[in-house]
């Protein structure tokens, strides 16, 4: 089972932003932020990995995730959304105790 979801919509802004120079998308918790931790998404080559990394594929697009950041992030949702206000990625965590007000920080 997957700790994290990506929407189709995200999977293709990762792809487009890949362009064939990187092997797939490293997603990470790391501390900081306003709110404790912060979401990091990387575009990463294949070699860097690490062998404890878990692996999962979505649509094509590899995706490596540490085993403490998931645990962290098991439940995540993560979208890509365009609005007339902002273009980026969007993290959904129904296992978030608070978020900071723009999104990118929360506690757990």
């Amino acid at each position: 089972m997957r700790p994290i979801t990506l929407t189709p919509t995200a999977v293709e802004a990762v792809k487009l932003a890949m362009e064939t120079r990187d092997d797939g998308l490293r997603v990470a918790i790391v501390g900081g932020g306003c709110s404790g931790y912060s979401y990091r998404l990387e575009l990463e080559k294949y070699a860097d990995r690490d062998e404890e990394d878990l692996h999962y594929e979505f649509d094509g697009l590899e995706v490596w995730i540490d085993p403490h950041s998931a645990i962290i992030l098991e439940g995540v949702n993560i979208d890509y959304v365009v609005t007339l206000q902002s273009t980026g990625f969007v993290f959904e965590n129904a296992r978030a105790k608070t978020t900071c007000g723009c999104g990118s920080s929360f506690s757990y």
